[in-house]
C-alpha cells in the first residue's frame, strides 16, 4: 500500500459522512463505512465500500473519520462500550468532524494520545454536495504528526484544509465562528424572504434579484431555493441549529461576550422545532415567520 492509499473508516454515513466516504473511496483508499443505520452501510458496500466488519479490521486502519452529530456521539464512537480508539494501532489518526466545543476536542485529543492515537480537530463546511464531490473546507488543528497521518484522507475529501495550528480546539473555535454566521444567515434569509412577501415580492423573484445584490450570502443562495421549491427534504435539519448555536452561546458566555444576534436566531430555530419542523431542512425556519404573519409559502395548502 502506498502512502496515498490508506485503510480508512468513516463512522456516520449521513448526508455529510456518506459523501466523505464516497470521496475517500474515489480517492483510492480502502474504505469501511459505519453507521447505526444498517441500510446505509449496505448501500455503501454496494457502491464499493469494504464488506468486512469494521470491528474485524480496526487494528489495520490508518485513519478514522468521525462524522456524527455532536459531542456525545463522538465520545461514544471513540470511547463508548464498543469504542474504536482502543482497537486502533499506534500512530493511527482520528479525524473528528462534528461541531463540538473546543474544550471537548482537547479532552478527546488527550484521551486519544494516551492510547497512542493521533487526533485531528477537523470540523467541516460545505454541505452535502461538496462532501460528495470531495471539495469540503476543513478547519483543522492538531499536531504535525496528526496532520501527516491524516493527509492522504484529507487530500481526497477536501478542496481546502485550513491548518490552524498545533493546539487542538482551534479548529472547533473557528467552526463556531462559521456556525454563528451560517445560522444567523439562514434565519435572516428567512426573515427577509417572508418580509418581502408582505410587500408583494414573490419568493422566486426574491432569489433572482437578491442573489445578485449586496445582500446575498452563500446560505441565502443555497437555502432560499428550497423555500421557492417548497421542498424541505433535510440536507441540514432545523434541529442542528439549537445545538450548534447553543455551542456558540456557551463559548460566548465563557468569554463574557454578548452575542444578541446569535441568540435571536437561536430562538427562531427553537420555535421552528417547537412547531414540529425539527426534522425538516433548516430553510423551514421560514415557516415560523410565515405562520406569524399569516403568509402562505410555496407548496403549502396544496
Amino acid at each position: 500500500m502506498t502512502r496515498n492509499s490508506n485503510n480508512v473508516a468513516v463512522i456516520g454515513l449521513g448526508s455529510m459522512g456518506y459523501g466523505i466516504a464516497a470521496s475517500a473511496l474515489r480517492g483510492g483508499h480502502s474504505v469501511w463505512g459505519g453507521d447505526v443505520n444498517a441500510e446505509q452501510v449496505a448501500r455503501f458496500q454496494a457502491e464499493g465500500g469494504q464488506g468486512s466488519a469494521l470491528a474485524d479490521v480496526a487494528g489495520d486502519l490508518d485513519a478514522v473519520a468521525v462524522v456524527v452529530l455532536n459531542a456525545a456521539q463522538t465520545e461514544s464512537v471513540l470511547f463508548g462500550e464498543d469504542g474504536i480508539v482502543a482497537k486502533l494501532k499506534p500512530g493511527a489518526v482520528v479525524v473528528a468532524c462534528a461541531t463540538v466545543p473546543p474544550a471537548f476536542a482537547r479532552d478527546m485529543a488527550a484521551r486519544c494520545g494516551k492510547a497512542g492515537v493521533h487526533y485531528l480537530d477537523a470540523p467541516i463546511s460545505g454541505g452535502a454536495a461538496k462532501a460528495a464531490s470531495g471539495e469540503l473546507s476543513i478547519m483543522a488543528s492538531g499536531s504535525p504528526d496528526a496532520f501527516f497521518a491524516a493527509r492522504p484522507l484529507l487530500d481526497s475529501i477536501a478542496q481546502t484544509v485550513f491548518e490552524l495550528g498545533d493546539e487542538v480546539g482551534a479548529g472547533s473555535a473557528m467552526k463556531a465562528v462559521n456556525q454563528l454566521l451560517a445560522g444567523v444567515h439562514i434565519a435572516t434569509m428567512a426573515e427577509a424572504l417572508t418580509f418581502g412577501m408582505t410587500q408583494g415580492v414573490a419568493p422566486d423573484k426574491f432569489v433572482e434579484v437578491i442573489s445578485k445584490c449586496a445582500g446575498t450570502s452563500w446560505m441565502l443562495e443555497n437555502r432560499a431555493p428550497h423555500i421557492v421549491a417548497g421542498d424541505y427534504t433535510p440536507l441540514s435539519s432545523v434541529n442542528i441549529w439549537p445545538k450548534d448555536l447553543g455551542i456558540v452561546l456557551d463559548i460566548a458566555k465563557s468569554a463574557q461576550f454578548s452575542a444578541p444576534i446569535t441568540a435571536a436566531a437561536m430562538q427562531q430555530f427553537l420555535a421552528a422545532a417547537g412547531m414540529g419542523y425539527g426534522q425538516e431542512d433548516d430553510a423551514a425556519v421560514a415557516k415560523v415567520y410565515a405562520r406569524n404573519a399569516g403568509l402562505t409559502l410555496p407548496g403549502e395548502g396544496k
